[in-house]
């Protein structure tokens, strides 16, 4: 039994222990009935492939091979062992009636039944059967998930399997291991048939802060997913908390959406309640002296997590969040999926998780509240793994970076900015030590090939031979492709202005004015970042200069020959998550040659299959890239944005700021991403308090003035 085992948990190490024993049971009570590989396949092939997973079928059929080998061994020596000479004749009534064997009358030959001996614990096979089971209706249900769901979006098919330590698993189930550190190892992450993460470690120690970086598609939106649900496995006694959805629309106040998260309060304050509820029932004098007591530790136990000062906590989180007094009491139905977004975040930051997973969450946030979390999480206590395409943010909150590249998991000390230097510092070393190992090969292969032949050499020609043998394998430096982006320039000079707002106002309703008194000129060399807190109309300001909005006062003027194309931050919407992103291309720009359509792709990045897949299976930057594409494909000489950073991968946005730059017409944008602001944009334009007014200090003195704001809203 002992070599079965062997061979099995060689093969397959993360084999349950009943799974195990199951298997080797078959295998020892039934040595005798298998004569083939086949026959064994038969019998535990299956339970194989449940623990290896179904693209493992040829390492199942080599296992069956070996354990039937085994077998054919072991039955040799049984054999010979058995084969002795009787020394009297055997007689069948005897062992008939010492076996009490019943024979039916008419019976004319006596024959004795032999009891099958099986060494499989029942209770344990049970078990085994019934984690067979489950997997199998667990992959069916997974099979049955459709393709997309009713948004259009890619539904979740992504799955994981990892090695688990026995130290680990022992320490588990004991229940010994209080280890607030998180270390994940040997583990594999697929999306559908696309490997992402192979044979990867993740080691996440307590109390840092991690930002998790890599190109769109490669998996980061899925590690924090695998992650939160569990099919990574951590330790059980720490709590995860992912930021993936918002919270639900109904009757609940906003700041009670975020003080039910702490259970151990409302708990506490709900048992209060009941208690002093039931003391005032009773009369003075037959006071339950249990329930005092009970009521006594009940208040204790507030004052020593300070349930009192919660509500001014909660207040402040979803203050710092952008929430005014008025909205902290509005019911979470009112607000918008952004604004919900921003409650569920408040939740998180609230309830402080042992390990907080949050997947881009400067999406839903204009600078001031950026700002805001940037300072709130630079004190975060537990673990922070944080995925965001923000530089800016990411160099201000990190200690440590966490690199997706090439199927593995590699981890950098320091902020974003540092990890660039030392990646490109390791890369060059690498480069450096790939081309002199490369040279002296060469060299030594020289000198082979020059004297092979020579019987004075023959020994020195051996020794360079096993020289070359005994080098480490060469593997060139693997590098990320460089993004790059082009909107193409060619296109007429038009005479300014091209675009004029002039003492424009706009309101939805007559009681509340947007904006008013307001001046902008644009020309085909503007560039003009417009920014300002969530809800004092930016989007309105961007679509009266597109003319989907009529001004209510005041006069838009736009060239007769200009030609805007408009990003939206909803751009997802436009899209058909059924076509592929060739025949979206096609729809809105018929008749023209394929070759045009994967070309005017490729110029944003989508590339190879990823133009011929369904746009519902691409990441959300992949989805961008098409979004962009059909957006230039007009060749429009001026562009409005609207938070295009959204879902792009850092490299990206640096590619898009860098082709806006370079860019001959007119752009016009609104973001929070404070690294594309600085390198794209020459003027600054705030949104607030009804107008929209320049600032003449650009970026430092916007965010110098929000500054200021935080200090009095503090000190207040």
């Amino acid at each position: 039994m002992a070599a079965y085992s062997e061979v099995i948990t060689s093969n397959f190490p993360s084999i349950d222990s009943e799974l195990l024993e199951y298997v080797t049971g078959v295998l020892e009570s039934g040595s005798d009935d298998f004569e083939s590989e086949e026959d064994v396949n038969e019998a535990v092939g299956g339970i194989l492939v449940e623990v290896a997973g179904e693209d493992e079928m040829q390492l199942v059929s080599q296992v069956c091979q070996q354990l039937c080998k085994i077998l054919k061994l072991n039955s040799r020596g049984t054999d010979s062992a058995s084969a002795t000479l009787l020394d009297a004749p055997v007689h069948l009534a005897e062992i008939v009636e010492a076996q009490e064997v019943i024979l039916s009358d008419d019976a004319s030959i006596w024959m004795a039944k032999k009891e099958a001996v099986s060494n499989v614990d029942k209770r344990k096979l049970e078990k085994a059967e019934a984690k067979i089971k489950a997997k199998q209706e667990k992959r069916s249900m997974k099979d049955d998930v459709p393709k997309t769901n009713s948004n259009g979006n890619s539904t979740m098919t992504a799955s994981a399997s990892q090695a688990t330590s026995r130290r680990d698993q022992k320490l588990e189930e004991s229940g010994t291991n209080r280890s607030t550190d998180i270390k994940i190892e040997n583990f594999d992450v697929a999306f559908g048939e696309k490997v992402l993460l192979n044979s990867a470690n993740l080691l996440l120690a307590f109390g840092r802060r991690y930002g998790l970086v890599g190109r769109n598609g490669i998996g980061k939106s899925t590690l924090l997913h695998m992650i939160s649900s569990g099919e990574l496995r951590i330790q059980s006694h720490i709590s995860v908390l992912h930021v993936e959805q918002e919270v639900i629309g109904d009757d609940t106040l906003a700041i009670d959406s975020v003080l039910e998260c702490d259970t151990v309060r409302n708990n506490l304050l709900i048992e209060e309640k009941q208690l002093s509820e039931q003391l005032q029932a009773t009369s003075p004098g037959s006071t339950d002296s249990k329930q005092s007591q009970r009521l006594n530790e009940v208040y204790q136990a507030l004052e020593e997590i300070e349930a009192d000062k919660a509500p001014a906590k909660a207040a402040m989180i979803l203050a710092g969040l952008g929430f005014s007094s008025a909205m902290q009491v509005q019911c979470t139905r009112e607000f918008s999926g952004g604004w919900r977004m921003r409650i569920a975040l408040a939740r998180a930051l609230f309830s402080k998780p042992d390990l907080l997973l949050l997947d881009e969450p400067t999406n839903m946030l204009d600078i001031k509240a950026i700002l805001w979390l940037e300072n709130y999480l630079q004190a975060w206590p537990t673990t922070l793994l944080v995925v965001s395409h923000d530089r800016n943010f990411l160099d201000q909150i990190s200690t440590d970076v966490l690199h997706l590249f090439s199927q593995k998991v590699d981890h950098y000390r320091g902020n974003y900015s540092q990890f660039v230097t030392t990646k490109d510092e390791k890369l060059k070393n690498q480069q450096r030590e790939y081309e002199a190992q490369l040279q002296k090969r060469q060299h030594l292969q020289v000198f082979i090939d020059r004297f092979r032949y020579n019987a004075n050499r023959a020994a020195l020609v051996q020794s360079k031979i096993k020289e070359i043998e005994r080098m480490p394998e060469l593997k060139a430096v693997e590098k990320e492709s460089e993004v790059v982006l082009k909107f193409p320039s060619e296109f007429e000079k038009l005479s300014p202005p091209v675009l004029q707002l002039s003492d424009v106002m706009f309101s939805y309703t007559k009681d509340k004015v947007i904006f008013s008194g307001v001046d902008l000129s644009a020309d085909l060399d503007s560039r003009i970042c417009i920014v300002g807190e969530n809800g004092t109309g930016k989007t309105t300001l961007l679509k009266i200069l597109l003319g989907d909005l009529n001004p209510v006062d005041g006069i838009r003027h736009a060239h007769r020959n200009l030609r805007i194309s408009y990003f939206t931050q909803h751009h997802v919407d436009q899209l058909n998550m059924n076509q592929s992103a060739i025949e979206f291309l096609a729809s809105k720009y018929p008749n023209k040659p394929l070759e045009e359509y994967r070309r005017q792709l490729g110029s944003y990045g989508v590339t190879g299959d990823l133009a011929t897949r369904s746009v519902a299976s691409l990441s959300g930057g992949q989805k961008s890239r098409v979004a962009f594409a059909v957006m230039a494909m007009n060749r429009p000489n001026f562009y409005i944005l609207d938070e295009p950073t959204n879902h792009l991968d850092i490299e990206t946005v640096e590619a898009l700021g860098m082709a806006l730059k370079e860019f001959k017409g007119g752009v016009v944008l609104v973001s929070h991403d404070e690294c594309l602001i600085r390198l794209v944009c020459k003027e600054l334009w705030v949104c607030g308090n009804g107008t929209v007014k320049a600032m003449e200090g650009g970026l430092d003195e916007y965010k110098s003035i929000l500054e200021k704001e935080f200090e009095a809203q503090y000190n207040s």
